[in-house]
Protein backbone atom coordinates (compact mmCIF):
# COMPACT_ATOMS: atom_id res chain seq x y z
CA UNK A 1 0.00 0.00 0.00
CA UNK A 2 2.71 2.52 0.93
CA UNK A 3 4.22 2.73 -2.55
CA UNK A 4 1.00 2.83 -4.57
CA UNK A 5 1.24 5.12 -7.60
CA UNK A 6 -0.31 4.38 -10.96
CA UNK A 7 -2.20 6.16 -13.69
CA UNK A 8 -5.67 7.56 -14.34
CA UNK A 9 -7.56 6.15 -17.30
CA UNK A 10 -6.17 8.81 -19.64
CA UNK A 11 -2.87 10.03 -18.23
CA UNK A 12 -1.20 7.82 -15.65
CA UNK A 13 1.12 5.29 -17.32
CA UNK A 14 4.04 4.21 -15.17
CA UNK A 15 3.30 6.16 -12.00
CA UNK A 16 3.59 4.08 -9.02
CA UNK A 17 3.79 6.88 -5.15
CA UNK A 18 31.50 24.59 10.76
CA UNK A 19 28.33 21.79 10.45
CA UNK A 20 25.46 24.06 11.54
CA UNK A 21 26.53 26.90 9.24
CA UNK A 22 26.92 24.46 6.36
CA UNK A 23 23.42 23.07 6.95
CA UNK A 24 21.91 26.56 6.94
CA UNK A 25 23.70 27.38 3.68
CA UNK A 26 22.40 24.17 2.13
CA UNK A 27 18.86 24.72 3.34
CA UNK A 28 18.55 28.32 2.28
CA UNK A 29 21.03 28.58 -0.55
CA UNK A 30 20.65 25.49 -2.70
CA UNK A 31 19.05 22.08 -3.09
CA UNK A 32 15.93 23.42 -4.79
CA UNK A 33 14.74 22.83 -8.32
CA UNK A 34 16.90 25.59 -9.71
CA UNK A 35 18.90 28.40 -8.20
CA UNK A 36 19.37 30.24 -11.49
CA UNK A 37 15.85 29.93 -12.88
CA UNK A 38 12.52 29.95 -11.14
CA UNK A 39 10.36 26.84 -11.23
CA UNK A 40 8.01 26.72 -14.19
CA UNK A 41 4.47 25.44 -13.96
CA UNK A 42 1.80 24.53 -16.47
CA UNK A 43 -1.58 26.05 -15.61
CA UNK A 44 -3.92 23.23 -16.61
CA UNK A 45 -7.16 25.25 -16.70
CA UNK A 46 -5.69 28.02 -18.84
CA UNK A 47 -3.34 25.79 -20.85
CA UNK A 48 -0.33 28.05 -20.40
CA UNK A 49 3.09 28.04 -18.78
CA UNK A 50 3.94 30.42 -15.97
CA UNK A 51 6.48 30.93 -13.21
CA UNK A 52 5.86 29.77 -9.66
CA UNK A 53 5.78 33.41 -8.54
CA UNK A 54 2.93 34.05 -10.97
CA UNK A 55 0.88 31.23 -9.44
CA UNK A 56 1.74 32.16 -5.87
CA UNK A 57 -1.22 34.43 -5.25
CA UNK A 58 -3.60 31.67 -6.30
CA UNK A 59 -1.84 29.13 -4.05
CA UNK A 60 -1.89 31.54 -1.12
CA UNK A 61 -5.66 31.64 -1.39
CA UNK A 62 -6.02 27.88 -0.88
CA UNK A 63 -6.41 26.15 2.45
CA UNK A 64 -4.61 22.99 1.30
CA UNK A 65 -1.95 22.74 -1.40
CA UNK A 66 -1.30 19.13 -2.41
CA UNK A 67 2.08 18.50 -4.04
CA UNK A 68 2.54 15.03 -5.50
CA UNK A 69 5.69 12.97 -5.78
CA UNK A 70 7.15 9.72 -6.94
CA UNK A 71 8.68 8.68 -3.65
CA UNK A 72 12.08 7.68 -5.03
CA UNK A 73 12.63 10.79 -7.18
CA UNK A 74 14.90 13.37 -5.56
CA UNK A 75 13.87 16.07 -8.03
CA UNK A 76 10.25 15.77 -6.96
CA UNK A 77 11.18 16.45 -3.34
CA UNK A 78 13.32 19.41 -4.40
CA UNK A 79 10.25 20.79 -6.19
CA UNK A 80 8.12 20.30 -3.08
CA UNK A 81 10.67 22.22 -1.05
CA UNK A 82 10.69 25.03 -3.63
CA UNK A 83 6.93 25.45 -3.20
CA UNK A 84 7.15 25.35 0.60
CA UNK A 85 9.91 27.99 0.50
CA UNK A 86 8.02 30.23 -1.90
CA UNK A 87 4.88 30.23 0.23
CA UNK A 88 6.87 30.75 3.43
CA UNK A 89 8.87 33.65 1.98
CA UNK A 90 5.67 35.28 0.75
CA UNK A 91 4.55 35.61 4.35
CA UNK A 92 2.02 32.79 4.18
CA UNK A 93 1.90 30.79 7.43
CA UNK A 94 2.70 27.26 6.26
CA UNK A 95 2.39 23.81 7.79
CA UNK A 96 3.65 20.67 6.03
CA UNK A 97 1.36 17.62 5.93
CA UNK A 98 3.05 14.26 5.52
CA UNK A 99 1.87 10.98 4.06
CA UNK A 100 5.19 9.65 5.33
CA UNK A 101 4.29 9.81 9.04
CA UNK A 102 1.54 8.08 10.97
CA UNK A 103 -0.52 10.13 13.39
CA UNK A 104 0.81 8.14 16.34
CA UNK A 105 4.24 9.64 15.54
CA UNK A 106 3.04 13.24 15.76
CA UNK A 107 4.89 13.82 19.01
CA UNK A 108 8.18 12.91 17.34
CA UNK A 109 7.55 15.50 14.62
CA UNK A 110 6.81 18.09 17.30
CA UNK A 111 9.99 17.20 19.20
CA UNK A 112 12.05 17.43 16.00
CA UNK A 113 10.63 20.88 15.32
CA UNK A 114 11.51 22.02 18.83
CA UNK A 115 15.09 20.69 18.36
CA UNK A 116 14.65 18.17 21.17
CA UNK A 117 15.66 15.24 18.97
CA UNK A 118 19.02 14.76 17.30
CA UNK A 119 19.15 13.94 13.61
CA UNK A 120 20.14 10.37 14.48
CA UNK A 121 17.20 9.98 16.87
CA UNK A 122 14.76 11.45 14.37
CA UNK A 123 16.05 9.31 11.50
CA UNK A 124 15.28 6.19 13.52
CA UNK A 125 11.67 7.35 13.90
CA UNK A 126 11.54 8.35 10.24
CA UNK A 127 12.56 4.85 9.14
CA UNK A 128 9.97 3.32 11.45
CA UNK A 129 7.38 5.31 9.50
CA UNK A 130 8.73 5.29 5.95
CA UNK A 131 10.85 3.02 3.77
CA UNK A 132 12.51 5.49 1.39
CA UNK A 133 16.00 6.93 2.02
CA UNK A 134 16.26 9.84 4.44
CA UNK A 135 18.44 11.69 1.93
CA UNK A 136 15.44 12.12 -0.39
CA UNK A 137 13.45 14.06 2.21
CA UNK A 138 16.09 15.48 4.58
CA UNK A 139 16.12 19.01 3.15
CA UNK A 140 12.37 19.35 3.72
CA UNK A 141 12.60 18.24 7.35
CA UNK A 142 15.65 20.40 7.98
CA UNK A 143 14.12 23.51 6.42
CA UNK A 144 10.92 23.04 8.45
CA UNK A 145 12.98 22.72 11.62
CA UNK A 146 15.09 25.83 10.98
CA UNK A 147 12.18 28.14 10.13
CA UNK A 148 9.76 26.51 12.60
CA UNK A 149 7.12 25.18 10.21
CA UNK A 150 4.74 22.70 11.84
CA UNK A 151 5.02 19.16 10.51
CA UNK A 152 1.74 17.25 10.51
CA UNK A 153 1.43 13.46 10.47
CA UNK A 154 -1.50 12.39 8.29
CA UNK A 155 -1.32 8.63 7.90
CA UNK A 156 -2.89 5.82 9.90
CA UNK A 157 -1.14 3.22 12.07
CA UNK A 158 0.37 0.44 9.97
CA UNK A 159 -1.67 -2.18 11.83
CA UNK A 160 -4.88 -0.60 10.55
CA UNK A 161 -4.02 -0.78 6.86
CA UNK A 162 -2.59 -4.27 7.26
CA UNK A 163 -5.77 -5.43 8.96
CA UNK A 164 -7.98 -3.86 6.26
CA UNK A 165 -5.85 -5.41 3.51
CA UNK A 166 -6.26 -8.85 5.13
CA UNK A 167 -9.88 -8.75 6.22
CA UNK A 168 -11.54 -5.60 4.89
CA UNK A 169 -12.71 -2.50 6.71
CA UNK A 170 -15.43 -4.37 8.61
CA UNK A 171 -12.77 -6.55 10.22
CA UNK A 172 -11.45 -3.61 12.24
CA UNK A 173 -12.34 -3.50 15.88
CA UNK A 174 -14.64 -0.80 17.22
CA UNK A 175 -11.59 0.84 18.77
CA UNK A 176 -9.65 0.79 15.48
CA UNK A 177 -12.57 2.32 13.61
CA UNK A 178 -13.20 5.01 16.21
CA UNK A 179 -11.22 7.74 14.46
CA UNK A 180 -11.67 6.59 10.87
CA UNK A 181 -14.30 7.53 8.29
CA UNK A 182 -16.44 4.69 6.98
CA UNK A 183 -14.86 2.96 3.98
CA UNK A 184 -16.21 0.67 1.29
CA UNK A 185 -14.92 -0.06 -2.19
CA UNK A 186 -17.25 2.25 -4.09
CA UNK A 187 -15.56 4.94 -6.17
CA UNK A 188 -16.00 6.44 -9.62
CA UNK A 189 -14.73 4.32 -12.54
CA UNK A 190 -11.56 6.33 -13.23
CA UNK A 191 -10.34 5.93 -9.67
CA UNK A 192 -11.33 2.27 -9.65
CA UNK A 193 -9.12 1.80 -12.71
CA UNK A 194 -6.24 3.34 -10.77
CA UNK A 195 -6.77 0.99 -7.84
CA UNK A 196 -6.98 -2.05 -10.13
CA UNK A 197 -3.71 -1.14 -11.82
CA UNK A 198 -2.04 -0.57 -8.46
CA UNK A 199 -3.29 -3.96 -7.28
CA UNK A 200 -1.84 -5.69 -10.34
CA UNK A 201 1.42 -3.74 -10.41
CA UNK A 202 2.29 -4.61 -6.82
CA UNK A 203 1.79 -8.33 -7.25
CA UNK A 204 -0.53 -8.84 -4.30
CA UNK A 205 -1.21 -12.41 -5.32
CA UNK A 206 -4.08 -13.95 -3.39
CA UNK A 207 -5.03 -10.76 -1.51
CA UNK A 208 -8.73 -10.06 -1.92
CA UNK A 209 -9.15 -7.11 -4.31
CA UNK A 210 -11.99 -5.52 -2.35
CA UNK A 211 -9.86 -5.55 0.80
CA UNK A 212 -6.95 -4.01 -1.10
CA UNK A 213 -9.29 -1.34 -2.47
CA UNK A 214 -10.60 -0.54 1.02
CA UNK A 215 -7.07 -0.31 2.41
CA UNK A 216 -6.20 2.23 -0.32
CA UNK A 217 -9.30 4.25 0.53
CA UNK A 218 -8.51 4.14 4.25
CA UNK A 219 -5.26 5.92 3.41
CA UNK A 220 -6.90 8.57 1.25
CA UNK A 221 -9.89 9.19 3.52
CA UNK A 222 -7.83 9.24 6.69
CA UNK A 223 -5.29 11.67 5.25
CA UNK A 224 -8.13 13.88 4.04
CA UNK A 225 -9.81 13.76 7.44
CA UNK A 226 -6.60 14.53 9.34
CA UNK A 227 -5.89 17.41 6.97
CA UNK A 228 -9.35 18.86 7.50
CA UNK A 229 -9.01 18.53 11.27
CA UNK A 230 -5.66 20.31 11.25
CA UNK A 231 -6.69 23.30 9.16
CA UNK A 232 -9.91 23.76 11.11
CA UNK A 233 -7.85 23.98 14.31
CA UNK A 234 -5.26 26.20 12.58
CA UNK A 235 -7.26 28.37 10.16
CA UNK A 236 -4.41 30.85 9.73
CA UNK A 237 -2.17 28.25 8.07
CA UNK A 238 -1.94 26.84 4.57
CA UNK A 239 -1.28 23.10 4.71
CA UNK A 240 1.18 21.96 2.04
CA UNK A 241 0.37 18.26 1.78
CA UNK A 242 3.11 15.99 0.45
CA UNK A 243 1.95 12.61 -0.88
CA UNK A 244 2.45 10.13 -3.68
CA UNK A 245 1.04 11.11 -7.06
CA UNK A 246 -1.81 8.60 -6.81
CA UNK A 247 -2.91 10.08 -3.48
CA UNK A 248 -2.38 13.77 -4.39
CA UNK A 249 -4.13 13.32 -7.76
CA UNK A 250 -7.58 14.97 -7.70
CA UNK A 251 -9.37 11.60 -7.64
CA UNK A 252 -7.52 10.66 -4.45
CA UNK A 253 -7.23 12.78 -1.31
CA UNK A 254 -8.78 15.92 -2.89
CA UNK A 255 -11.95 14.04 -3.76
CA UNK A 256 -12.18 12.80 -0.17
CA UNK A 257 -11.65 16.37 1.12
CA UNK A 258 -14.47 17.57 -1.12
CA UNK A 259 -16.79 14.87 0.23
CA UNK A 260 -16.37 16.09 3.80
CA UNK A 261 -15.78 19.86 3.60
CA UNK A 262 -15.92 23.00 1.51
CA UNK A 263 -12.23 23.74 2.00
CA UNK A 264 -10.33 25.11 -0.97
CA UNK A 265 -7.35 23.25 -2.38
CA UNK A 266 -4.91 23.17 -5.28
CA UNK A 267 -3.14 20.15 -6.73
CA UNK A 268 0.37 20.26 -8.21
CA UNK A 269 1.84 17.14 -9.80
CA UNK A 270 5.28 16.60 -11.34
CA UNK A 271 5.51 16.32 -15.08
CA UNK A 272 6.30 12.75 -16.12
CA UNK A 273 7.37 12.88 -19.79
CA UNK A 274 5.24 10.67 -22.04
CA UNK A 275 2.88 9.81 -19.18
CA UNK A 276 1.75 12.97 -17.40
CA UNK A 277 2.57 16.01 -19.48
CA UNK A 278 1.07 19.16 -20.99
CA UNK A 279 -0.62 17.19 -23.75
CA UNK A 280 -2.23 14.53 -21.57
CA UNK A 281 -3.05 16.27 -18.27
CA UNK A 282 -6.60 17.47 -17.65
CA UNK A 283 -8.22 19.62 -14.99
CA UNK A 284 -9.59 16.37 -13.53
CA UNK A 285 -5.99 15.41 -12.70
CA UNK A 286 -4.37 18.56 -11.34
CA UNK A 287 -4.37 22.36 -11.29
CA UNK A 288 -0.70 22.66 -12.18
CA UNK A 289 2.11 20.52 -13.53
CA UNK A 290 5.62 21.18 -12.24
CA UNK A 291 7.66 21.27 -15.44
CA UNK A 292 11.08 19.82 -16.24
CA UNK A 293 11.55 18.31 -12.80
CA UNK A 294 14.70 16.22 -12.66
CA UNK A 295 14.11 12.59 -11.67
CA UNK A 296 17.60 12.21 -10.20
Amino acid sequence: MENTESKSASTFGLLRTVPFLLSVILIFGCGTVSDAAEMRLFDVANKKELKLSEALQSLQGKTIVLVGEQHDQKGHHAAQLEIIKALHRSGTPVAVGLEMFRTNSQDALDQWGKERLSKKEFQKIYYDNWGFPWALYSMIFEFARVVKLPLVALNVPRAVTQQVARGGFQSLSEEQRANLPFVECRVEPEYMDFIKRAYGAHGHGQMNFTNFCEAQLVWDKAMALHSIEYVKKNPDRTLVLLAGIGHAWKKGIPERIKERSSLTYAVLLPEIPDHLDKDSVTFEDADYLMLEISNK
